[in-house]
């Protein structure tokens, strides 16, 4: 699984990508989670929002801030 967090680098981004390595971590995911903050890198995948999650090439959460329990959910999703 390829996880990556995309954004601006403000603090929200930075946040989300705390969460999501918490989350990939309780859930005994291995991948590394990477960070993305080129801006053309993001618009390429039709991203508007920022911060974004992306699972495997696939934008899954856009322009939001949602929780560990939500993030894993989604991970779980994309399994």
């Amino acid at each position: 699984m390829n996880i990556t967090v995309m954004g601006t680098g403000c603090p929200t981004c930075k946040t989300l990508l705390e969460r999501v390595k918490t989350a990939a971590n309780q859930m005994g995911i291995t991948s590394e989670v990477e960070y993305v903050t080129d801006v053309e890198k993001i618009v390429d995948l039709g991203i508007m929002h920022s911060p974004a999650l992306v699972v495997d090439g696939k934008p899954v959460l856009v322009g939001s801030l949602p929780t560990i329990e939500k993030i894993k959910e989604v991970l779980q999703q994309a399994n």
